[in-house]
């Protein structure tokens, strides 16, 4: 016997859910502006969008991770607002997300049924019955994992599927919202997942999916909500408009003068930082050249490995297989400090937790990679060297602030950006990589940085720029690599770097995004 026929649960058809005028803001990110649509019961509504065009934000304003600034939600029809996460759980609104919220030293049971276990007369707890109604609905999922169990004995992708069913189990259960939830199933538990997604469709459910997974979506979705830039673009049936005009919608910007006015380098060198068939715990069997005075760009969707493949280039991350080759010379990184007396440095994604030492201040931050250069037998630092190189770099990077001793937190976030990147061009790096390097700033310290990642190439450096912004990538870059599930899917060359051209490669990899392209060659003749 199923969970459902156990419980007796009736069916709720016909529910709605309204999004009216969602508006969100962060400081300097207008991260959702005004979404307007309606979700219906019986039919998974996909949500498709860029990196970083609100779907995930959407998703955490709705069950009261984040508040919206303006706007409201209303589930049938009655005006909804959610302080926290629980909140919204006790109206029946769910959101599984890719990170795990389960109780490691519990069993798969007691995961499932947390705060909720059933009790017998006396007001004990019915181990027993909460055992028999977690078995019910494993065998829903046709999943070969015991109630009894604890979640930390079990695999990635069995504690995910607890975290599924611990939603599914909830008899009030409105919405269900997934936001890639299948970056760690195998394609058998995708179907059990996908069985489970159906049942719920047909008990009138609302099920919002979140994925950058063509095939998927067209497997389990029936409508797919489009948005761009923190924007709703439109609502269109699966089955009426294809992959590429799908992409179309979500893309389809001008790249502006912002990018045609830059001083670029006009001549790419020799071969410098070479890598051939990388493989680490998280990428596998990447291989690329970087040229001097080349900007090499890496797009890909989130968790596609483009940062995992850099951080085994400068020894974060382990080297399982492979060889790295700069100046035609074979280089082993055990850590990025052995990269950096290579000349490869790399500017990370998240600048507070990996990039700024938040308790120092814009000097000191700036002067780390100094450290061993400025200190004596004695470990004794010239203060004097290091105010001058400080200063030194303030001027030449343009960093506002009234002076060495600023503390960094105090700095905006393009201001923090240069420090980091000021810190790295002190040691006369041959290698520099940026990780998302505009992430978070406003779009004049952009530009900024543009100019300069022009310039660093024009002195014949090799710049690696990973970033999730296709204008960006596109608009700096000689060439880019597009990465898709921890692989290099394809190369692409300047004159030849469109919008739908990585998104198809990133999404759907390089045999159906090259069948694709010669379609549309083929419908344009």
């Amino acid at each position: 016997m199923g969970y459902r026929a156990m419980k007796g649960a009736s069916w709720q058809l016909n529910n709605t859910l309204e999004f009216r005028n969602i508006t969100k803001y962060f400081p300097g990110v207008k991260a959702l502006d005004n979404v307007s649509f309606v979700a219906q019961s019986g039919e998974v509504l996909a949500f498709l969008g860029e990196n970083g065009a609100g779907k995930s934000t959407l998703l955490k304003t709705l069950n009261g991770d984040y508040q919206p600034t303006s706007g409201e939600y209303r589930i049938n029809g009655a005006p909804t607002h959610f302080r926290s996460p629980n909140e919204a759980i006790e109206a029946g609104v769910s959101v599984i997300y890719q990170e795990r919220q389960i109780l490691m030293e519990l069993s798969v049971a007691e995961n499932i049924f947390l705060g909720r276990m059933p009790v017998n007369r006396l007001g004990i707890i019915n181990t027993r019955k909460a055992n028999e109604m977690a078995s019910a609905i494993i065998a829903d999922f046709g999943l070969p994992i015991h109630p009894t169990t604890k979640v930390k004995d079990l695999s990635i992708a069995y504690q995910q599927m607890v975290e599924i069913m611990k939603a599914y189990s909830r008899e009030n259960l409105k919405v269900i919202c997934f936001d890639e939830p299948t970056a760690s199933l195998s394609d058998s538990e995708i179907e059990s997942l996908f069985a489970v997604i159906r049942k719920l469709k047909q008990e009138g459910k609302i099920v919002i999916y979140v994925s950058h997974r063509m095939s998927e979506i067209r497997e389990i979705a029936d409508k797919a909500a489009i948005f761009k830039d923190g924007r709703y673009v439109a609502t269109v049936d699966i089955d009426q408009v294809s992959d590429q005009e799908m992409i179309r919608m979500m893309v389809g910007r001008d790249l502006g003068d912002i990018y045609n006015n830059l001083d670029r380098s006009k001549t790419i060198g020799k071969p410098l930082l070479e890598v051939k068939h990388l493989s680490s715990y998280y990428v596998e069997d990447v291989s690329f050249t970087l040229h001097e005075g080349e900007v090499l760009g890496f797009s890909g969707l989130v968790g596609a490995g483009r940062t995992e493949a850099m951080r085994a280039i400068i020894g974060a991350d382990r080297m399982l297989s492979g060889e790295v080759l700069l100046h035609g010379k074979p280089i082993r990184c055990k850590s990025p400090r052995d990269a950096m007396r290579h000349g490869i440095v790399l500017v990370p994604e998240d600048r507070k937790t990996q990039g700024i030492l938040a308790n120092l201040d814009v000097g000191a931050n700036i002067n780390i990679s100094l450290l061993d250069q400025h200190s004596n037998r004695l470990g004794v630092l010239d203060t004097q060297a290091e105010q001058q190189v400080a200063e030194k770099s303030i001027r030449d990077f343009n960093i506002r602030t009234p002076s060495a001793e600023k503390k960094i937190v105090e700095l905006s976030g393009g201001n923090q950006q240069k420090c980091i990147v000021a810190r790295w061009m002190c040691v006369s790096p041959k290698v520099l990589i940026l990780d998302e390097p505009t992430k978070g700033i406003d779009v004049g310290a952009k530009s900024e940085f543009y100019r300069m990642i022009c310039e660093f190439a024009k002195q014949g450096l090799g710049v690696i720029l990973i970033s999730s912004e296709l204008p960006e990538v596109i608009g700096l870059s000689d060439r880019v690599m597009v990465m898709r599930s921890r692989r290099i899917a394809g190369e692409v060359p300047r004159e030849e770097a469109t919008e739908d051209r990585l998104l198809e490669l990133g999404m759907m990899g390089s045999e159906t995004a090259t069948a694709a392209a010669n379609h549309r060659g083929e419908n344009e003749a």
